[in-house]
């Protein structure tokens, strides 16, 4: 049996991870098995997970499913937008460059900061008493 024409895609942010899987069809996207515009209640966390089909102008010719853990739903969102994009590198490698000047294949290693001993959290000290 032949396999379906797939293009496969990791994207990370934060905690999260994305799996993504860009098949060719009518647009429609479903993360962890559910709608699209459910799963992302804002409308700026769909911004930011569809900005790769935007800056192709390719959102009606690919159906996306995506697998995402990890995290909360804004890095989740930022991990479906890296997974998409480099999921289109697979699809043509050609769209390098538009998507680099977008910047959109580049991974933000922003994370969060460790607790430092002696101090309440990552930066906040314990309350000072001067006598």
């Amino acid at each position: 049996m032949a396999q379906p024409v797939q293009y496969l895609g990791t994207g990370r942010r934060k905690s999260s991870v994305a799996r993504v899987i860009l098949r060719p069809g009518s647009g429609a996207i479903r993360v962890n098995g559910r709608d699209f515009e459910k799963y992302f209640p804002t409308p700026a966390l769909r911004v930011v997970a569809r900005q790769p089909l935007d800056t192709l102008e390719a959102g009606t010719q690919f159906d996306v499913l995506a697998s995402v853990q990890g995290g909360g739903i804004a890095g989740q969102s930022g991990a479906l937008r890296l997974g998409i994009a480099r999921a289109l590198l697979g699809y043509n490698a050609e769209l390098r460059a538009r998507l680099r000047a977008a910047g959109l294949l580049t991974r933000d290693a922003r994370g969060k900061e460790r607790k430092k001993y002696g101090q309440k959290g990552a930066r906040k000290r314990f309350q000072f008493s001067k006598r």
